[in-house]
């Protein structure tokens, strides 16, 4: 396979290299993207040096390439989409940008792969990363009972604004426990020794840009129009890795034994679920680690019909990069 990442100085086209070496990924040729700001810088993937190259509008860029894996951008995305394509390369893209366009499947491939076969555009869209682990979630309860309603809150770390996000929080500690007065540029607020009830802008019906996403893109990825999903994102001091409580309404009562058992069955997760002994998923042990964790399983007692759950997943890894890999890992598995 010829392979191209755009926007590979970033902390998920990081992540790409990391996870395609990882994941044993077939690779003949490997090309390098980004904007002129980090042009020229070089990166070693399995042995060999890369150098990254400026994207421009020239298609010939793209000729050779088989997948792209763009992470540089909603703007970015929108901007070069045809010229990534022009020659036939799949567009793997980790942005905004086309999530809800009817023509462009949004895929998790542990719930709808095979959503990955209708590319008309020769564009593929990586979900929100919140909406990526609750979703790995939700399939194994769906498949038992269909769900009516969802419900989360969010707990995301710094990850989830970028890798300056992250160092801005570790500088915020360190500038407040010298009693000076904390740089506040990738968040509302002060993050460190705080949380924030805002991810992204504020729409007119009083929910975040970042709520909608999971609204939205819950219903389009598990082919539901009519699914109710209610949500509350929250920043949290956290370097990497998302957090999520999510209550579950079925149109059957489901018992917990069976729920847990799906869980232990589904792909993609991993049950840490353990009271006794205190062992249930946090941010700190789900870092670096593929798989989304699920732990706190309880019957809702507001609910007859319901469940109640807690996940963690890494934001970078499975609410990015790795998903974006996963989905080309599925089409070359399933490929007719």
């Amino acid at each position: 396979m010829n392979i191209a990442i755009v926007g590979a100085s970033g902390a998920v086209g990081q992540e790409f290299l990391r996870v395609l070496d990882e994941q044993n990924f077939p690779i003949d040729n490997l090309k390098l993207f980004g904007s002129s700001r980090s042009t020229g810088r070089t990166y070693s993937f399995r042995g060999k040096d890369y150098t990254v190259v400026e994207l421009t509008d020239d298609p010939e860029l793209f000729r050779d390439i088989d997948i792209a894996f763009t992470s540089a951008g909603a703007g970015t995305s929108k901007k070069y989409a045809s010229v990534i394509t022009a020659h036939g390369a799949l567009m793997i893209d980790n942005s905004s940008a086309f999530r809800m366009d009817e023509d462009v499947p949004l895929v998790v491939p542990e719930v709808n792969g095979d959503d990955a076969f209708n590319t008309p555009r020769n564009i593929i869209a990586n979900p929100n990363c919140t909406t990526i682990q609750m979703v790995v979630a939700l399939k194994p309860i769906n498949d038992l009972s269909r769900i009516s309603r969802v419900h989360v809150a969010t707990y995301q770390a710094a990850s989830g604004a970028g890798a300056a996000a992250m160092d801005e929080l570790i500088a915020q500690y360190g500038q407040l426990q010298r009693g000076e007065e904390p740089t506040v540029e990738k968040f509302a607020y002060q993050l460190a020794y705080n949380v924030i009830p805002q991810i992204d802008i504020f729409t007119d019906n009083g929910y975040t840009k970042e709520e909608m996403k999971m609204f939205n893109e819950t219903r389009k990825i598990m082919h539901a129009p009519e699914l109710s999903v209610s949500a509350m994102c929250v920043r949290v001091p956290v370097m990497r890795a998302h957090s999520e409580a999510v209550w579950v309404e079925t149109e059957e009562a489901l018992d917990l034994a069976t729920v847990r058992k799906a869980f232990a069955e589904a792909e993609g997760l991993v049950v840490v679920d353990d009271p006794e002994a205190k062992s249930y998923p946090m941010p700190l042990d789900a870092a670096g680690c593929d798989p989304v964790f699920v732990g706190r399983l309880r019957k809702d007692l507001a609910n007859e019909r319901g469940m109640t759950f807690w996940i963690v997943g890494d934001q970078i890894k499975k609410g990015a990069a790795l998903n974006a890999v996963q989905i080309a890992q599925y089409i070359l598995a399933h490929k007719k």
